[in-house]
């Protein structure tokens, strides 16, 4: 007998299984999106792998005498200022207060020259792969700070946007673009490496990773010295994502603290009491490298502190304005492209609340809630800071270069921003099609940042199509505006075309005579003007801005050389071109004053005076340039047609024999009027 189903029997449901997230495989995958790190920050800086040298490369690489010198020069590099090398006499180097002594990165370039020679290939190809380093090293360093677990792909996300917003950001195209730039990389890369391997060692509770974190940062710090922010940058990342007690935080802080305190007295070893990061520095009243000057009746003064204030928070204001839109880009912020600011003007008060809002909100939450968010502001701040004139005069208002290790801080805060905006942190399912918004917006701004950096990089090529570029922009820069005006002269010297060399030589007199309207001490435009009148044969004009550049500096070698140079030449051009024997005489005479010693002078002191009938005179000065060129045929040549002249036939016909015996086809020349 079958058993009858009970009809009222309660069957227990059993519950579906919970379906599980699917995570995306592509922020599952870590290496994929590093691949991905490294050729977005390569690609968009491979137009600069053929540019010429440009802008400050002078300085550090090939008019550097010991980076010229390869290996040999390399202790020359670390017991001097880095400027030393390219000035060459002592006091020069402090033009800016404190001095410069950012040793590694020339010894880079020292060790390039030894291997490669004068390469800029060299120089940009390894620029843009150590940048790239960098890119992957954020990456990986906030990969380390943000994930929890391998399937962690709200971390991955974070720290591929962060890395790849940072490598395409256009503002990074001085320190990229520019090969003196490699001191702003290596320190980025070399701080940033050395805090990942600090937290390898905490982590892992293996001292050697903080034996490598020391080593990393000594290569930091003598690279440039605003890693010394490192110092705050450390103990602010211990304590937004560990738990670390300050104990702990002070023992992986060792690391950094002594490769600093070996930096600092090697710094002031090299460049005496100001080298200990400008302490003690007296701010020049100098304008090109003291931006804090103005001109009150007629003389120059410093800013007072409250238009000092409102000016550096003008520029901070403007450093937040490019990071959100870097466009238009200049390589030159100085005066006055940035006018004196007061409290009065509104980008001033708007910068004020931002900053003062930013720093105290950023505080709190950091110590309050332990928040990211914070940490991107601070890291953004702080690495700003050494470089904002607040702490110590920089020699300039701004420099794009100056950001590129505060972007860290802006990338990560945008990141966070975006992300936050879809509240994906508390979300497990980060999914692919959750993700769709932030990933499209993210890759859009990416893909417009590469191309705005590879276009900005074409102004780099060298010093002409930059200066020629940039002037656009630094209208009223005096810095700039001398720059242009000389580089178009250095250019016009190879130009054929008589017309096209002339427009050139004008244009560069109206740049430096704009100027020295903007700077009416600046010696060095007065000494390009002087170069240019000479060029265009207005003597008077030229002799005129040689002893202006003389009066502001009576020891201005490169004026007082010229000023020689330009009565010589004035001289030989009345008496050739213009038949004016007395302003040749003029001129000439003042020449010899100037510098006795110049054999073409006396040369021409002795053409001179033979066409005026002057024959003993004639005599002299042939008889003392054949003294100063004794290995030239024609100055015996023109000592024996002297003698002859004065009626001697037998020392003229004595000097004449000599001369034939020295170069017998440089005498027939002259003979023919050649």
């Amino acid at each position: 007998m079958s058993k009858k189903k009970n009809k009222n029997k309660v069957v227990k449901k059993v519950p579906a299984p919970k379906q599980q997230p699917t995570y995306n495989s592509f922020w599952s995958n870590t290496a994929v999106p590093a691949v991905i790190i490294f050729f977005a920050a390569f690609f968009p800086y491979s137009n600069t792998l053929m540019h010429q040298y440009a802008q400050d490369d002078a300085i550090v690489i090939y008019d550097n005498m010991y980076t010229k010198q390869g290996l040999k020069g390399i202790p020359g590099i670390w017991s001097k200022d880095t400027f030393f090398g390219f000035f060459k006499k002592e006091g020069k180097a402090q033009l800016v207060s404190g001095g410069r002594y950012r040793p590694m990165t020339l010894v880079m370039f020292a060790m390039e020259w030894e291997l490669f020679g004068d390469q800029p290939f060299v120089g940009h190809l390894l620029n843009v792969v150590y940048f790239a380093l960098t890119c992957l090293v954020l990456y990986w360093l906030l990969l380390l700070l943000f994930r929890h677990d391998k399937k962690d792909d709200y971390a991955v996300w974070v720290a591929f946007f962060t890395a790849l917003l940072f490598a395409v950001h256009p503002i990074h195209t001085e320190a990229v673009a520019n090969i003196k730039g490699r001191d702003e990389i290596i320190t980025l890369l070399g701080s940033l490496s050395a805090l990942y391997f600090s937290l390898l060692a905490f982590r892992r509770k293996n001292q050697l990773f903080n034996l490598l974190a020391g080593v990393l940062f000594f290569i930091a710090i003598f690279s440039k010295e605003n890693a010394i922010t490192f110092l705050a940058i450390v103990p602010l990342t211990y304590l937004i994502f560990t738990k670390a007690s300050f104990q702990k935080i002070a023992i992986q802080l060792l690391p950094f603290i002594i490769p600093t305190v070996i930096f600092l007295l090697k710094r002031k070893s090299a460049l005496g009491i100001e080298g200990l990061i400008g302490v003690g520095s007296t701010p020049t009243l100098e304008l090109m490298n003291n931006p804090f000057v103005k001109i009150v009746d007629g003389q120059y003064t410093h800013f007072t502190v409250g238009e000092r204030m409102a000016t550096i928070f003008y520029t901070m204001g403007k450093y937040f304005q490019l990071l959100v839109f870097p466009y238009p880009l200049t390589h030159d912020y100085y005066p006055r492209h940035v006018e004196m600011m007061s409290f009065s003007n509104w980008k001033v008060i708007l910068s004020v609340i931002g900053y003062v809002g930013a720093f105290l909100s950023a505080v709190y939450f950091a110590f309050a809630e332990k928040s990211r968010m914070a940490f991107a502001v601070l890291f953004y701040l702080i690495t700003l800071s050494i470089v904002s004139n607040f702490v110590f005069p920089i020699g300039t208002n701004m420099a794009e270069r100056l950001l590129f290790m505060p972007s860290v801080g802006f990338c990560l805060f945008v990141v966070l921003r975006v992300i936050g905006l879809f509240d994906f942190q508390s979300n497990p399912e980060f999914t692919s099609g959750a993700t769709k918004i932030p990933t499209y917006l993210m890759t859009g701004v990416a893909v417009i940042f590469a191309l705005l950096t590879f276009n900005r990089n074409f102004a780099w090529e060298n010093n002409y199509t930059l200066f020629k570029t940039d002037i656009k922009t630094s209208t009223n820069s005096a810095k700039l505006l001398n720059a242009m005006g000389g580089e178009l002269l250095v250019q016009s010297v190879d130009v054929k075309n008589e017309g096209k060399r002339q427009s050139m030589i004008k244009e560069a007199v109206g740049h430096l005579e704009q100027a020295v309207k903007i700077h009416p001490n600046y010696k060095n435009a007065y000494l390009l003007l002087g170069n240019a009148n000479n060029y265009l044969k207005d003597f008077e004009r030229s002799i005129q801005y040689y002893q202006k550049a003389i009066a502001l500096d009576p020891n201005y070698e490169d004026a007082q050389s010229n000023l020689a140079i330009t009565y010589r030449e004035g001289g030989q051009y009345f008496g050739e071109k213009k038949n004016d024997l007395a302003k040749a005489f003029q001129y000439l005479n003042e020449a010899y004053r100037l510098n006795p010693n110049d054999s073409e002078t006396v040369r021409l002191l002795g053409v001179a005076n033979g066409v005026a009938q002057r024959h003993q005179e004639a005599i002299n000065f042939f008889t003392k340039f054949t003294q100063l060129e004794p290995e030239n045929a024609k100055g015996f040549y023109n000592l024996g047609s002297a003698y002859f002249n004065a009626g001697d036939a037998a020392l003229g016909q004595q000097y004449h024999q000599k001369a034939i015996g020295m170069d017998a086809q440089v005498v027939e020349k002259m003979r023919s009027g050649g």
